[in-house]
Parts: C-alpha cells; structure tokens; sequence
C-alpha cells in the first residue's frame, strides 16, 4: 500500500472510529508499527491528528486561535452555556475560566444576578460589567494571547488565594480514555489551578471536542463533579463517559 493510501486509510479511521491503534493497522495492512507511527507523526504535524500512547485520536477544531473559535458551534455553545449558567445560584461566588464557551456563560447569566464571578479571563470581566449585581474579581498575569487568559506563576499563586463554590471549565478536548486536555501546558496548570479552588467543578464542552485530544491533560474524571454538552446523549462515547460515573448535563 503506497503512503498516500496508508494516509487516506489512517484518516478513514479517524473519522469512523473515532482513534487509530497503531498495532491493529499494522497487523491489518500486514506493515510494522513503526510505518504506522510514521504516517501518525506526519500528520500530526498536519495538525490531523494527536497521536497518544498507541495510536492517535481526532484533533479537536479548539486549538484554533481566540478569533477563529468565535465561529466554531456558536450554536451549540450557547446551549451549553444556557445550561452552564442556571447552575449559578444568587449569592454564589464563581469561577469563570475563558474561552468563548465560557464567554457565552457571561452572556447568558441574568443581569440582575447578585453573584461573585472569579475569572483570570479579561474579556470574561469585560462582558460582566454590565451586570450591577456582579462583583468581579479579575486574577492577574502573563496574558496567554491565544485564550485570552492570565497564565504562569502569578496566576496560578493568584488563584491558590480564592475560593469558590462553583468552577465552570473550558477544555479543548474530551475523551474518556485521553481524558480531559487542551493544547497549552501552562494553560492547563492553570485550569487544575482554578478546579482545586471550587466545591464543584462541570466541564463545558459543546459537541465537537466529544472524542477528540489535545497534547496536556487538564484533569482526570474523577477530580469533576460534571459533563456539559449539547452532544447526543446516545453518542457511543457519551454513553461511554456516563457507564464510567461521569454526571452528563444535556444541554440538547
């Protein structure tokens, strides 16, 4: 099989599957491991793929800048976002993390809710001021221009100093073997940071990250109180996520 068509299979699975076992394709096509690994890392380098212990799961299209993302399932982040914020009760303090997910809960918590909203995400803040009955405390640092966020040392010392009763979290990826991930190291240190700060923390995650992987995990299952997402609750890997004890907010 010629390298064009391995890369045509390769991709094939992804899209089918959802993951490529490199030992499988190997035995499959009757080529090594190491031709597989191969054909993974090259298009990896493409930005098709993340390859992980074994083989490679999908990319998720949120790696993409702040800008780009803004078109990326407004729809469905607004569902997600619509759910998100009837969890904010009055009087509560929140952790609010960036992202344009997170963005579209600002947007959608009542303006006359008497809250307090934590955020190291200064367009977060910046969308809040609007609301009289929100206090905001914006958490400073290194400006991770990517996500529009605070990241780095002072951040997350920033963060250590807070406490919450509610974390709501961006990810860029989520998958119930890879986990939790996003593409930026410091990025995730400083999304475990603001979790470890709040008494329930629900991931957001509209339908495309659903199966999909970025390089640095964030956080294992078990450190989230919650999953919300406008993905079919019947999805293989949603059904998947829930057998496994993960609470699935549908936001359908």
């Amino acid at each position: 099989m010629l390298a064009a068509e391995r890369r045509d299979h390769l991709l094939g699975l992804l899209a089918r599957e959802g993951k490529v076992v490199a030992k499988d394709v190997a035995s499959d096509l009757g080529i090594s491991e190491d031709s597989v690994r191969r054909d993974l890392r090259d298009l990896a380098a493409e930005g098709l793929c993340q390859r992980v212990y074994g083989g490679a799961l999908p990319v998720s299209p949120a790696v993409a800048d702040y800008a780009a993302r803004q078109s990326v399932a407004p729809d469905g982040k607004r569902r997600v976002a619509a759910v998100a914020a009837a969890l904010v009760r009055p009087g509560n303090a929140l952790i609010l993390d960036g992202g344009t997910t997170a963005l579209a809960v600002a947007q959608a918590l009542p303006q006359d809710l008497v809250c307090t909203v934590i955020t190291h995400s200064p367009t977060i803040a910046a969308a809040l001021l609007d609301h009289p009955q929100a206090e905001l405390f914006l958490l400073g640092g290194r400006i991770f221009k990517h996500s529009a966020v605070a990241c780095g040392a002072a951040a997350v010392e920033a963060a250590q100093n807070v406490s919450a009763d509610l974390c709501l979290l961006g990810v860029t990826g989520v998958h119930p073997e890879a986990g939790l991930t996003t593409a930026d190291a410091e990025e995730a240190a400083m999304k475990r940071a603001l979790a470890a700060r709040a008494a329930e923390t629900y991931v957001l995650a509209s339908s495309e990250k659903i199966g999909t992987a970025s390089r640095f995990r964030v956080l294992p299952w078990e450190k989230v109180s919650g999953l919300i997402t406008d993905a079919d609750p019947h999805d293989a890997l949603v059904e998947q996520l829930a057998a496994h004890g993960v609470e699935i907010l549908a936001a359908g």
